[in-house]
C-alpha cells in the first residue's frame, strides 16, 4: 500500500511533470520549426509556464508534506523519490517568482537572437542581450550560496551534476592536463605516417538524413516515441514518452550529421528507457547531465567510432551516399578517429575535446564567480585557444566565443557534464568488455544487445533512484575512476 504522504507528492510531481511536457514540446519546436516573428509570444508563453511550474513547486502545501515526510518510516523505494523531490522543491524555495520570469525571458531573447548574431559573427550585438543572462545567473548563485553555502559555480553546477565540486572538477582536469598534450602529441606523428582516403562530396540532404535514420534504427530508437529534426545546434529534447531529437546538416561533411545523430540517440535511448511507471516522478529521470552525456558518448565514441561498429555500417554508407574507397572499413576505422585540432567542440575528435570542455569550465566558472566580465571572454578564449590546442581564433567570434548555445541559454555549469560524461563511458565500456570478452566479435556481426541490454538493466532502468557515486559503483564495482578513460584513449590511439 503506498503511503499517503507519498500520494499527495506523487500527484503534485505528476502536475508538474505535464507541464514541463508541454514546456518541452514548446522548447523543442522554438528552437527546431517555429517561424522567427514567433518568439517574443512563445518566450512569453514559455515564462508564465515556468511562472506556474514554480508556483506549484513552491506551495506552502508541499511544505508541509516534506515536513511530515520526515517524521515518516518510509521503505528505500519511498525514500529515494522523497529525496529526489525534496531537491528540487528546495532548490526552487530559493528562487523568487520574479527571478524565475526574467530569467526565462533573458535566456529565451538571448538564444533567438544568437542564431543569427553567430551567423553574422556579431560579438558585440550578442552582448546586449548576453549580460542580462549572466546578470540572472549570477543572481540565482549568490541566492543559493547564500541559503546553502559553498562557491557560486558549485551551486550552479550542482543542479546538472548533483554532489560534485569545482574542487573535484579542479583535480580531474589538472590530471588530464598532465597527461593529455603528450598523447596529442603522439598521435598526431603516429597518424601522420598513415594515408586516410577523404570522401568525395557532396552529399545531399536527404540522403545523409535517410542514413541517419537507417542507424537510429539500428541503435534502436523508437520512432513511435520520437523524431529526427533539424536544429542550429543538435539537441535532444522532448520527454520521455516523445523524444525529439536534431542534428544538423553540411553537403560536403556527413561525418558531421552522422555522428551528430549517433550522439543524440544516445541521449534518446536514455530518455526511451526511463522506468515507464516512475518516470513522471524525480526518481525515474535521468540521474545527471554526467550520466546523461555517458550515454550520448557511448553511443558516438566506445560503439559509434569503434572499428567494428564502422565495419558494420560501410554498406549502409555505400547504400545510402554511394560506392568510394572512402566507404572501405579499414578507411571508415581511420577517418573516424583521426584527430586534429580544431575550432568547434561538438566537431572534434574525442582526443582534442577534453581540451575545449577545459576550456569552457575554466571560463564560465571565472565568470559566475566575478572574476571576469562578458566582454573579457573574447581575450581569454582566445589565449585558452591557442595554449590548449594551438588554435587561432582572433576575430572568430562565430566558430569561437559565440559556437555553443549553453551560455546564451544561461546554462552556466553544465560544460563538466560533457568530460565526466566521458570518463563514465569509458568505465561502463570497460565493465561491460570484461563481462563480454567478445564483445568486438558480437558488434561486428551486428549484435549490439550486449551494450543496450546492460545499459537498460545498469543505468537506464535505474534512474534516479541512487546518488550518482552509488549508481556508479552499483554498475561498475567503483566510483568514477578517470584512469579507464585514459587506457582508452591509449588502446585506440598509440596500440598498433
Amino acid at each position: 500500500m503506498i503511503h499517503p504522504l507519498i500520494q499527495n507528492l506523487t500527484a503534485t510531481f505528476t502536475r508538474l511533470y505535464r507541464y514541463s511536457h508541454l514546456a518541452a514540446i514548446a522548447g523543442w519546436d522554438q528552437s527546431a520549426m517555429m517561424p522567427p516573428k514567433g518568439n517574443e509570444a512563445r518566450a512569453a508563453a514559455l515564462a508564465e509556464l515556468q511562472v506556474l511550474m514554480h508556483q506549484t513547486l513552491t506551495s506552502e502545501a508541499l511544505a508541509g508534506l516534506f515536513q511530515a515526510a520526515s517524521g515518516e518510516a518510509l521503505d528505500d523505494a519511498e525514500q529515494a523519490s522523497v529525496r529526489e523531490m525534496r531537491r528540487q522543491w528546495q532548490q526552487a524555495k530559493l528562487l523568487p517568482e520574479r527571478w524565475v520570469e526574467a530569467q526565462s525571458l533573458a535566456a529565451s531573447r538571448c538564444e533567438h537572437a544568437w542564431r543569427t548574431q553567430r551567423q553574422q559573427n556579431d560579438w558585440t550585438g550578442f552582448l546586449g542581450n548576453f549580460r542580462a543572462v549572466v546578470a540572472l545567473a549570477r543572481e540565482e548563485a549568490k541566492r543559493l550560496v547564500d541559503a546553502k553555502g559553498g562557491s557560486c559555480y558549485d551551486a550552479l553546477m550542482d543542479k546538472y551534476e548533483p554532489g560534485m565540486r569545482s574542487n573535484d572538477m579542479d583535480r580531474i582536469f589538472g590530471d588530464v592536463k598532465s597527461w593529455l598534450p603528450e598523447l596529442i602529441g603522439k598521435t598526431l606523428d603516429k597518424q601522420s605516417l598513415e594515408t586516410v582516403i577523404k570522401p568525395q562530396g557532396l552529399f545531399p540532404v536527404d540522403q545523409q538524413r535517410s542514413l541517419g535514420i537507417e542507424i537510429m534504427s539500428l541503435l534502436g530508437f523508437d520512432f513511435e516515441a520520437g523524431r529526427l529534426d533539424v536544429s542550429t545546434h543538435p539537441f535532444c529534447g522532448g520527454v520521455a514518452e516523445d523524444v525529439r531529437i536534431t542534428t544538423r546538416y553540411s553537403e560536403d561533411d556527413f561525418m558531421r550529421s552522422l555522428m551528430g545523430t549517433v550522439h543524440e540517440t544516445g541521449h534518446a535511448r536514455y530518455e526511451q528507457n526511463l522506468p515507464r511507471e516512475r518516470v513522471h516522478l524525480p526518481v525515474g529521470q535521468a540521474r545527471s547531465m554526467g550520466i546523461h552525456e555517458s550515454q550520448s558518448l557511448s553511443f558516438e565514441m566506445q560503439l559509434g567510432r569503434s572499428p567494428q561498429f564502422l565495419a558494420l555500417i560501410a554498406p549502409l554508407l555505400q547504400k545510402h551516399l554511394g560506392r568510394q574507397a572512402a566507404f572501405e572499413a579499414g578507411n571508415l576505422a581511420a577517418l573516424f578517429t583521426r584527430v586534429q585540432p580544431g575550432l568547434i567542440r561538438v566537431d572534434a575528435d574525442e582526443l582534442t575535446y577534453p581540451a575545449h570542455v577545459i576550456l569552457r569550465y575554466e571560463i564560465e566558472r571565472a565568470l559566475i564567480e566575478c572574476e571576469i566580465e562578458a566582454e573579457d571572454i573574447p581575450a581569454l578564449w582566445d589565449e585558452k585557444m591557442m595554449s590548449y590546442l594551438g588554435v587561432d581564433t582572433r576575430g572568430n567570434f562565430q566558430d569561437g566565443c559565440m559556437q555553443d548555445i549553453h551560455w546564451p541559454g544561461g546554462s552556466f555549469g553544465y560544460f563538466p557534464s560533457y568530460a565526466l560524461g566521458s570518463m563514465y563511458a569509458a568505465q561502463f565500456f570497460a565493465t561491460i568488455r570484461s563481462g563480454q570478452p567478445d564483445l568486438d566479435a558480437q558488434v561486428l556481426a551486428g549484435n549490439l544487445s550486449p551494450v543496450f541490454n546492460w545499459l537498460e538493466k545498469h543505468i537506464w532502468r535505474e534512474a534516479s533512484r541512487w546518488p550518482t557515486d552509488e549508481l556508479v559503483k552499483r554498475a561498475t564495482g567503483e566510483t568514477l575512476n578517470p584512469a579507464h578513460f585514459r587506457r582508452y584513449l591509449e588502446q585506440r590511439y598509440l596500440a598498433a
